[in-house]
């Protein structure tokens, strides 16, 4: 279709959003997995002449096996937020990502993303340590939210992780057939 011009591209609604969030969890929690079985050989213990034991991490395991997920999720979601690649979950519900005029999001947005992506999380964290003393930790678990539920008070519905990087979430405005025969 060379000379075609591009469908207008409308954002996509919230539910749509949170249906490919709630899907990308799973795929990357399976990637997570994968990850952590790599790592089982490196952090666990094996007595001499016996099999290998699971126990708590040391402090060091666990800066380790932290710095790997976060690398590992970095690599999975800039990878493929980058360069007008999609994930799984985005090509289910016919999602794209994009910058504010409509390009594909660069590397420079798609780090930004993830890393605004991460605000959320920290903040269920610092509550946390800051509340368990007094029994109310588990408060914290609401702030994990925090980034998704900025899109209700946001005026344009932007999850704070797309406010943040200039980046938004739009529907898939071309014909089914046409990216069936494209991929």
């Amino acid at each position: 279709m060379a000379g075609a011009e591009t469908p207008a591209r409308k954002n996509a609604g919230l539910a749509r959003r949170f249906a490919a969030t709630a899907y990308e969890a799973l795929l990357l929690a399976a990637v997570l997995l994968l990850a952590g079985f790599a790592l089982l050989p490196f952090l666990s213990h094996t007595p001499a002449g016996g099999a290998a034991q699971l126990h708590a991490l040391s402090p060091s395991g666990r800066a380790i096996s932290g710095t790997v997920y976060f690398s590992v999720c970095a690599a999975y979601c800039i990878g493929l937020w980058s360069g007008g690649r999609r994930t799984l979950p985005m090509k289910t519900w016919r999602i794209v990502l994009r910058t504010a005029d409509g390009a594909p999001v660069g590397l420079r947005a798609a780090t930004l993303r993830y890393l605004a992506w991460w605000i959320g999380p920290l903040l269920a964290i610092g509550v946390y340590l800051a509340l368990r003393a007094s029994g109310y930790g588990r408060w914290a678990l609401l702030l994990l939210a925090f980034n998704y539920l900025w899109g209700s008070v946001d005026p344009e519905r932007q999850w704070l992780q797309d406010r943040i990087a200039g980046t938004r979430l739009l529907n898939d405005a071309r014909p089914l057939r046409e990216e069936a025969i494209r991929n």
